[in-house]
This record gives C-alpha cells, sequence and structure tokens, in this order.
C-alpha cells in the first residue's frame, strides 16, 4: 500500500465504478448526466436572460427619468390661440410654472422653472394679468411675462377718499361695466363678502389703493376684490381689537375715518382731524361738516350754500348731531389708524385755509375760528369758481 492507499478499493480490482457496469447501465449513466448538463445551461441561460431583464429594464427606466429630469418636456414656438392667466403677488417661479402648465400655457413647470432660473429679469415680472398664448415654448412664455404689452391692461388706482358711485364711475371707466352693474352687484351684499359690521353696505369697505383687475371679470367679482383686500387689512392691523379697546365697534371707526379722511388735506392733518372730531362729540356738539351734507347732495364743490345746509337727511350733520349714520367715504389705512388713536389737543375747529396746496389749520376758541376762517374767505377770492 502505497501514501495514497489510506481507503482501499472495496471491490479491491482497482477500477472505476462506471467500468464495472454493464452497457446498458453505462448507457442510462451518460443520458442522466447530459440531461444534467442541459438542464444546468438551461438555468444559466434563464438567469442571465432575467438579470439582463431586470437591470436593463430599470437602466432603460433610469435613463428616461434623468433625462425627464435633465431635460423636462417642453414645447416649441410662440404658440397660439388667447388664455388670460394671473400672477399674484410674490409668487415664486415655481408657482408661476404651475399656473402656466394649468393653463396649458407651457408643457412643464419644471422646464418653465429652468428657463425662469436663467432669465436674469425673471424677478422683475409683476403681478397681475397677462394675455398670452396655448402651447408655447418655455422661452417664448418667459419673453411674453417680461413684455408690458402682454399684460391685460386693466391697472387701476383708487385713490382714497372716494365715495362708493366715485368707485364705480372709475371701475366703469377702465372695464367696460356699466355704473348700474356695479350698483346692482352692490345691492347683493351677501356675494360680496362684506365684515358684518358694515350691516350690508359697501361704503367704507371698498379698500382704497392698486388693482389688476381681471379682464373677464363681473362687477360682482371686482367689488370682491376690493372688499377682500379690506378684510384683509382690517384683520392685519387686528381692527376689530383695537375698536374695543377704543371703546368702539368697528363700523363706529370707519364712519369716524371716512369723516378723517373726506376732510384731510396732508396725511399729517389726519390724527388732528380725529380730535377734532372726538372733542365736538363728547361736549355734545354738532360736527357742521360740509362733506356729510355734499355726500347726502351727492355733490363735490368747495361751495356749500345756506340752503345746501337745510338739506333733510341723516348725514347733515349741521342738523344732526354726532356722527352720521355711515362711512360718507372709503377710507385709507392712516385715517383708519387716525379714528382709532387721535393727536392730543384742545382743538375744536379745522378749516381747509388753502385747498390747492392742502394746508389745514386748527383751532381751539371761537375768535381762533373765525381768524383762520378770514385766510379762507381771501382764498376764495383769490380762486372764483372753485
Amino acid at each position: 500500500m502505497n501514501d495514497l492507499d489510506l481507503f482501499p478499493d472495496p471491490y479491491g480490482d482497482g477500477r472505476l465504478p462506471e467500468e464495472r457496469l454493464g452497457r446498458r447501465d453505462q448507457r442510462r449513466v451518460r443520458k442522466r448526466q447530459k440531461r444534467r448538463k442541459r438542464s444546468g445551461r438551461a438555468a444559466a441561460l434563464f438567469a442571465m436572460a432575467f438579470l439582463v431583464a431586470v437591470f436593463g429594464t430599470g437602466g432603460v427606466l433610469g435613463y428616461a427619468w434623468l433625462d425627464n429630469q435633465w431635460h423636462p418636456p417642453d414645447y416649441t414656438g410662440q404658440g397660439s390661440g388667447k388664455v388670460t392667466i394671473q400672477i399674484k403677488e410674490g409668487a415664486s417661479g415655481l408657482v408661476i410654472g404651475a399656473t402656466l402648465e394649468r393653463h396649458r400655457v407651457v408643457k412643464s413647470a419644471r422646464a418653465f422653472v429652468k428657463t425662469y432660473n436663467k432669465e436674469t429679469r425673471a424677478s422683475s415680472v409683476q403681478p397681475g394679468f397677462y394675455q398670452m398664448r396655448l402651447r408655447m415654448s418655455s422661452a417664448a412664455a418667459m419673453a411674453l411675462l417680461l413684455d408690458p404689452k402682454s399684460r391685460a391692461g386693466n391697472q387701476i388706482t383708487i385713490p382714497e377718499g372716494r365715495r362708493a358711485v366715485e368707485v364705480f364711475e372709475l371701475l366703469a371707466k377702465k372695464t367696460g361695466i356699466s355704473v348700474k352693474e356695479f350698483q346692482a352687484a352692490a345691492k347683493r351684499p351677501r356675494n360680496l363678502g362684506l365684515p358684518p359690521y358694515a350691516k350690508g353696505k359697501v361704503e367704507g369697505y371698498l379698500h382704497p389703493g392698486r388693482y389688476d383687475l381681471d379682464p373677464n371679470g363681473s362687477a360682482e367679482q371686482i367689488l370682491k376684490q376690493m372688499i377682500e383686500r379690506f378684510n384683509r387689512e382690517a384683520a392685519s392691523v387686528d381692527l376689530v381689537g383695537k375698536a374695543r379697546k377704543a371703546h368702539m365697534n368697528p363700523a363706529t371707526v370707519i364712519t369716524l375715518a371716512s369723516l378723517v379722511q373726506a376732510e384731510g388735506g396732508k396725511p399729517s392733518d389726519l390724527p388732528k382731524i380725529s380730535r377734532v372730531i372726538y372733542n365736538r362729540v363728547e361736549r355734545g356738539m354738532p360736527l357742521q361738516f360740509d362733506t356729510t351734507v355734499l355726500y347726502a347732495l351727492n355733490r363735490r364743490t368747495l361751495t356749500v350754500t345756506n340752503e345746501d345746509l337745510k338739506v333733510d337727511s341723516p348725514y347733515n350733520t349741521y342738523t344732526h348731531k354726532g356722527l352720521p349714520p355711515g362711512p360718507i367715504s372709503n377710507p385709507g389705512p392712516d385715517a383708519i389708524e387716525a379714528a382709532i388713536a387721535p393727536e392730543d389737543g384742545t382743538w375744536l375747529y379745522f378749516i381747509a385755509t388753502d385747498p390747492t396746496n392742502k394746508v389745514t389749520k386748527f383751532a381751539t376758541t371761537e375768535q381762533e375760528r373765525q381768524a383762520i376762517e378770514k385766510e379762507f374767505r381771501e382764498w376764495q377770492r383769490k380762486h372764483p369758481g372753485q
């Protein structure tokens, strides 16, 4: 036995096992071996095909996803048709892109954002309404947003202190909607979002300021937009809370503010005018404001006659003490603040001695009042017909 014969051959003849089988058995063994080889090759091929399918499809999908991220879908050309879209105050490039995609102006917001981020003038896009086209490339859409000519052209500024009817006239001139339609909309207060203390009246709650009007908007939608602005401003300054601290309700504050606005010239005069109103009401003196009489008469003039002062109206503050029953104009934020926080003083009178230059003087005594009235009469003499 040599060193390798640790496990001796049990048959003792040195032949391999298959050599001891018969020919028939040998053939069966060879067939089984061939079947095993074929099955192994098939399994290997199937596994390889499976891996190719999985990783190959994943690769294709992965590439498609990356390509979509790098090259988001976008239209080509200048587009066609017309659509009006609104860019709101403070809108980011992503928000603008989503708005454009929603209105089918651009194919994807991401494509627009890529263009927006590359545009150095992107921050100059102004809020408002724009006339765009459908199916535009992102570059074409960006160019149109930067073109002032694409603005819908319905920007309007409502000055402080205008009466509701005067606001209607300004809106009618800008939009082509008749004054009667605005008046009719004002008579449907439930649809306008007025605060409960307005008691269904729009006077005093059409917030002055700059507006971008929807070129397709109705009279009702436009008035609602202005009242929504009032509600936001009132909430931001806590009008209800401040009115409560001043022992007033918000409606009284707006009525008082409308008087301050109507009588005021320069912003610095408003808190003083507010103090005059407080002082006269506390003393039981009638306000005797020409502006309230002219509101009752629906006129605008600096000349008020004795006959005018006899007008039978609760807004006639010559014949009725205290505040009128409601606002006589639509006040701005400064007038509202002055109504809540008047300046300290003993004044009981004020007169616009030079209306052209908005000069107002204040007086405490009757003698002082007569002196400043004399200045106003001199101004009237030099400016006949005003």
